[in-house]
Formats: C-alpha cells, structure tokens, sequence
C-alpha cells in the first residue's frame, strides 16, 4: 500500500493519537532547545563580562558579551537552509534528532569553557564558536518541529498544533531563568567561578531525556507521501527521486516573493518580543525599579504567556491567521504607549502587568506565525522555505531592534515616543504583508513540490 493510501486508510483514532505525541515531542524539543538559547542570553549579561571579558572596561566588556549573543542569531538563517536542505531530501525526523545533539553538546560545552585568567582570549572565541552551534541547531529546530506537528495534524488543527513548537520558546525562558536565578543566589565568587556553569551542564541531562522522547516519534506521513508521489511522477521505474530532485533551497529562491513577504509579516512579532526582554527591562530598572524584581516579573509574565500562545493558534484555525495576527499588531499599536507608562511606575506589580499584558497581545501573533510561515511552501521545499523565512525574520526583528531602539531613544532625549513611533511603524509594515500575503488556513500540505502553496492553489 502506498503511503498515500496509507495516510487516508489511518484510523482517526489513531493519527490522533500519533499527533498528540508528535506536538508533545516538538514542544519539549523546542523549549529544550529555547532553554539552552536563551539561557546563554542570561549568561551575557551577568557573567560573561566578568567571566570572559574581564580585563575590559566594564561597559566595554558588556558589548563584548552581547556580540558573542549576537552571533547566535547571525547563524539562525544558517541554520535553517542547512537543516531545511538535509530534512527536504532525507526527511523531517532525522535531521530534529540532529540539531537536538548539536544543540545539548554545544550548550554543554559552554559550560565547560575556560575563563579569562585561564585561556586568555582563546576562551572568548570557544565562546563564540560554541554560540555559532548553537544558533545553527536552533535555526534547524524550529522548522522540523513546526512541520512534524503541522503535517502529523488535521487540517483544521494545525494552527493549534503548530503553536506549541513558538510556546517553547518562552517555556525554556521561564526555565533558563528560574536556573540560572537559583544558582545566583550563591555568593558571588563562587557563582562566578563555578555556579553559573551547572545550568549549561544540566543541557546534557536535557538533552537525554528529549532525544529518548524524539526517537519514538514516527516520520511525518505527508513528507513520505509526497516523497513517493513525486518518484512516481518523475521515473515510476525509480524508488526514489530525491537524487533528481533540484536543491530545495534554489526551489524557495526562484520564487522569492513568498520568502520575502513572509519574512516581512514576521518580522514585527521578533521586535516586539525582543524589545519586552531586552529594552523594557532595562528602561523599567532606569527608572528605579529592582532588578531581579523585574527579571522575575518578565520571568512570571512569560509563563503566563504561555498558554496564550496556545490559544492564539487555536483561535487562527477558527478565525484564520491572517485576521488573528493583524489583531494582535493593531492591539500592540494601541498598547505601546501605556505599557512604557507602567513599566516606568517604580512598581513590580505594575511591570508585571505592563510584561503580562503585552506578552499576551504579542500571543495573538505569535501563536498562529508557526502554521502561517510554513503553510506557504509546498512539501518538498516546506523545511528550507519556512525556515529560512522564520529565521530570516528573527534576524531582521530581533536582531538589530535592540541596538535601533536604544539608540532612538538615546538620541530623543530619553523620550519613549520616539521608541514607540519606530515600533509602530515596524509593525505596520508586517500588517501591510500579512495583507498582502494570502490566507494559508485551509490550504492543502500534501502539494507536492517547490511550489509555494499560497501560490498552487486558489485563496480562501
């Protein structure tokens, strides 16, 4: 029988069942993985300039520290044709054990390396080769994740499938914080010498637990039904086409429309989620406010946030994505102003619920961006075409935002209304090519091909 057949033959209750493990593998593959991401984050900002840029001055050696950050993000699009390439040829499954490994190994490491007063600068570029790995494997992770859980899924679930791999994200922050908070609550020195370094080991135990449950997982049936259809269109006499078949990335370029106009919808969501955990906090503490306090309300806003993920995909297979995401960016227009009005209270309550509420709005946007980025692409070019595409528009959000809204602000006079104008106008422009790009909600996965989908077949 063939996989096709297969895949219709299935019993329901057994496809349900083969999903509800698959979205549970690639949500605690995805939080493992934003674990180990975004607790290096955490580390550069409180240990790594004293670590490993210690003979620097202070603030000096904080640049330093967020420029080896930086380079993880610089390797996400990297990362993304390398796995999108090897999972659109050889299949999903192989290559999220793949950047799983590389990802626990390289974490690992990282907790292993030599400081300042032992390896000289030696230590700083292990550092930084380590992060380059790491934002490799998670450029890599993200796609195979979202496309196990969207193509293991019934088409009117899959925005809720899908969410759970964006909800690990800021799982593995609430993780990587209450860690690494625990740890530095040892005396200083000692944190510095050997407390900040348990957390990036404890990526290996992760890394056993997650690997035991990635490899029960089954392929996904559509990239096997896809795989075998097209061998049968192309040579009938040939088991597989993959030989033949042209690089997946050169598929996603020659139609670069759709890579574009989904890296630009995508784009605004990284900014805001970026600048609530890098620029917010630190405007919140400029104003008085503690700052463990704020990092613990961030912490306590992310996990709340987490369920609103969730309902956010839910609600895009109801409505549509498009309708949800839209939403989400008019509201956080409309919010900006007053949550820089909160956070600047000099009350911890009050930043919790300028984090809580924005995390919240951003949720609407963020939930439904996994099944609206990789409903675009055709199957055989899905990994390389929603990777790419998502991790292009977390370089383009997240990592250059930082650096603008600081220096908007700086420039103001401290005035936050500058800061809020560029927001809005950034998140304006993912309005206008969310519009411009047309409703994946109903379209069918098992296309077969480089063709975007969006573009195969009729609008919704």
């Amino acid at each position: 029988m063939s996989q096709i057949s297969q895949l219709k033959a299935m019993d329901a209750g057994t496809r349900r069942r083969e999903a509800r493990t698959v979205i549970a593998s690639s949500y605690l593959g995805s939080t493992i993985e934003y674990y180990d991401f975004l607790l290096y984050a955490t580390a550069a900002a409180v240990v790594f300039p004293k670590v490993f840029f210690s003979g620097m001055d202070e603030w000096v050696g904080v640049v330093a520290a967020y420029g080896t950050f930086a380079a993880g993000y610089v390797a996400r699009p990297l990362g993304g044709i390398i796995f999108g390439h090897f999972g659109d040829r050889l299949g999903r499954k192989g290559m999220l054990i793949v950047s799983m490994l590389v990802m626990g190994i390289a974490s690992t490491l990282i907790g292993l390396v030599p400081g300042a007063s032992v390896a000289g600068p030696w230590g700083a570029v292990m550092l930084v080769v380590l992060r380059v790995c790491q934002g490799i494997a998670v450029g890599g992770e993200w796609g195979g994740a979202a496309l196990m859980a969207l193509e293991h899924s019934e088409s009117g679930k899959r925005g809720f499938a899908a969410s759970f791999v964006n909800a690990g994200a800021p799982t593995g922050a609430v993780l990587g914080t209450l860690v690494m908070g625990a740890f530095a609550a040892l005396p200083n020195d000692q944190f510095l010498a050997w407390g900040w370094r348990v957390p990036f080991l404890l990526s290996f135990v992760l890394l056993g637990i997650g690997m035991f449950v990635r490899l029960k997982v089954s392929e996904s049936p559509i990239f096997k039904a896809a795989i075998e259809a097209e061998a049968a269109a192309n040579n009938p006499s040939q088991s597989s086409a993959a030989a033949r078949r042209e690089i997946p990335l050169l598929h996603v370029l020659r139609r670069p429309k759709t890579l574009i106009f989904t890296m630009l919808a995508g784009a605004a969501g990284f900014a805001l989620q970026v600048v609530l955990a890098t620029f917010s906090v630190t405007y919140a503490v400029s104003k008085g406010a503690d700052r463990q306090g704020v990092l613990y309300a961030f912490a306590a806003a992310s996990f709340v946030s987490i369920a609103f993920v969730i309902m956010g995909g839910r609600l895009s297979d109801k409505l549509g994505r498009r309708p949800v995401m839209i939403g989400g960016l008019v509201l956080f227009i409309l919010y900006l102003t007053p949550m820089f009005q909160l956070l600047s209270s000099n009350n911890i309550g009050l930043i919790f619920v300028a984090f809580a509420v924005g995390l919240m709005i951003h949720s609407t946007l963020f939930g439904p961006l996994a099944a609206f980025v990789s409903e675009q692409f055709g199957t055989t070019s899905r990994y390389t075409g929603a990777s790419l595409g998502y991790q292009l528009a977390t370089l383009l959000g997240a990592g250059f935002t930082p650096g603008i809204v600081a220096q908007i602000f700086k420039d103001s006079g401290q005035d936050t209304a500058a800061v809020v104008w560029y927001l809005a106008i950034m998140s304006v422009v993912s309005i206008v090519f969310i519009l411009l790009t047309r409703e994946p909600k109903n379209n069918d996965l098992q296309t077969v091909g480089s063709q975007p989908v969006s573009q195969a077949l009729p609008s919704n």
